[in-house]
């Protein structure tokens, strides 16, 4: 019996030591409890099993479904953050990047391409490039204001958001372009019954992501900038580089967000859509168990904090909680977070 009590104890122990020092692991759990909680509610009142599973995976479906394109946004601010930056942007460069793909692409007769001659697949081709370059040009002039302006992350993205926002809301008064039909196949694509090409987009960019923050150079050299920015310069690191290239990686990153917005509805609200991205990215990457100090994180831990807040959107909403609630419930996972993160410093 203290043979099987001191194994026990042991145990405990262990999960203990994992839980405050391996957020991944602390994340993956409160992820699995959050998942049966809402198992549970979802409740079990059907005819068979198999009708049970095809309810809950339509669920799954349209959570993840729903919650790609922030998931896309989460991963470049996950490397911003690392870095030991912050980017406010994202949602306004989302709606900017979706409004000039809306107008290139745009069937009517204020279209830019058509009005080239280029329509149909060469068209969107042609439109694609184009936007995911200008993403990455925004996300690099916000670099080169940090960097070479000297200006601090929190100011320099602050004031592109509400540059790029105002922007596109003035030249978007009053003009309602209309995506092709051809377009909506990007994120519409039916495998079976089910429209998942916006999770496999996700899934796809996570995996890349993931390889750049281990197994390459410039990973490792965001996690030394965040970390010491003096010893990673001293090291020969190119600090200006490596932070300039992690904010052009973002813009791209919200680019493609943006494009399987537009091809996934069809449309965009140029006042209202974005809003909000930013915060909602940056709770997913403090879920995750990014450090907001930098220098640590994990590109799976913010895949789980995203899928984290994804669930508890769901789950309060089979709560019938009111949508003001949720952002007050998803404001004390994130100042969690951050607790946690500090108790381990300690």
């Amino acid at each position: 019996m203290a043979e099987i009590s001191k194994k026990g104890n042991s145990l405990i122990l262990k999960l203990k030591y994992k839980w405050s020092n391996q957020p991944l692991f602390s994340t993956a759990i409160a992820l699995v409890i959050i998942i049966v909680a809402q198992t549970l509610v979802l409740g079990f009142d059907y005819d068979s099993i198999g009708s049970w599973f095809i309810s809950w995976l339509n669920n799954w479906v349209n959570i993840l479904r729903n919650n790609a394109s922030i998931g896309i946004i989460a991963l470049g601010m996950t490397l911003v953050i690392i870095s030991g930056g912050i980017d406010l942007a994202v949602g306004s460069t989302l709606v900017a990047t979706g409004a000039v793909l809306m107008m290139l692409i745009d069937e009517g007769p204020n279209g830019i391409l058509i009005k080239l001659g280029i329509t149909g697949i060469p068209a969107f081709i042609v439109a694609i490039l184009l936007i995911l370059l200008m993403g990455s040009v925004l996300g690099s002039l916000i670099g080169v204001l940090i960097t070479k302006g000297k200006i601090p992350p929190f100011i320099a993205t602050l004031g592109a958001m509400k540059i790029f926002r105002s922007v596109t809301q003035h030249f978007m008064q009053g003009y309602n372009p209309t995506v092709p039909r051809e377009f909506l196949v990007i994120s519409n694509l039916k495998f079976g019954k089910y429209m998942i090409m916006p999770i496999v987009y996700w899934i796809i960019l996570s995996i890349i992501l993931y390889f750049i923050s281990k197994k390459t150079v410039f990973g490792r050299q965001v996690i030394a900038v965040g970390s010491n920015e003096k010893s990673a310069r001293l090291s020969g690191v190119k600090v200006e580089r490596v932070k300039t290239l992690v904010y052009t990686l973002s813009g791209l990153l919200v680019a493609i967000a943006s494009i399987v917005q537009v091809s996934r509805i069809g449309s965009m609200d140029f006042a209202n859509a974005g809003s909000g991205s930013e915060m909602d990215a940056i709770a997913a990457v403090v879920v995750g168990g990014t450090s907001m100090s930098g220098g640590k994180g994990q590109i799976l831990g913010t895949v789980l904090g995203v899928l984290i807040i994804a669930v508890m959107n769901n789950l309060l909403n089979l709560f019938g909680v009111p949508p003001f609630l949720r952002e007050a419930f998803k404001g004390v996972i994130v100042v969690a977070a951050v607790l946690l993160q500090k108790k381990e410093k300690v």
